[in-house]
C-alpha cells in the first residue's frame, strides 16, 4: 500500500453527503472496526466540488465520532491521506483522515436599517 498526503486546499468545496457511520468489517461477522488505541473508526461520505459543476463523493474513514457532521454541512478535512490498495485482481484508493470538523456558518448581516430618504 503507498499513502499519498492530499492538500485539502486545494479540493474546493467539502460538504458532508453520507452521515458518519461505524465502519463494519467482515461481510458476515459485521464487527466494527477500531484503530489501534481502541477507537471507533467512522466512514464520512463527501462531496468535493472542484469546479463549477464537476462533483466527486469520497468515503473517509476517521477514527472517533466526527461531533457536528451532518448531512448537507460544510466541512473541513485534516490530515487527509489517499491510499492505493490492491487485493488480487482487484484493486482502488481508499482514504482517511485525522479528523472531519464543521465547518463554522458565516455570521449573518445585519438586515438594511430603511433609513434615507421618505415620502
Amino acid at each position: 500500500m503507498r499513502t499519498i498526503p492530499v492538500d485539502t486546499t486545494r479540493l474546493g468545496l467539502l460538504r458532508c453527503v453520507v452521515a458518519p457511520e461505524p465502519k463494519l468489517s467482515g461481510l458476515e461477522k459485521k464487527e466494527v472496526r477500531k484503530d489501534q488505541d481502541g477507537n471507533t473508526i467512522y466512514t464520512v461520505g463527501v462531496m468535493v466540488r472542484q469546479e463549477a459543476r464537476r462533483v466527486s463523493v469520497i468515503e473517509i474513514a476517521v477514527a472517533g465520532e466526527p461531533v457536528g457532521v451532518l448531512e448537507g454541512v460544510e466541512v473541513k478535512v485534516t490530515g487527509l491521506e489517499a491510499i492505493s490498495w490492491a487485493m488480487g485482481d482487484r484493486s482502488g484508493i481508499s482514504f482517511r483522515a485525522a479528523a472531519i470538523t464543521p465547518v463554522p456558518a458565516p455570521a449573518a448581516s445585519p438586515p438594511a436599517s430603511g433609513k434615507g430618504g421618505g415620502a
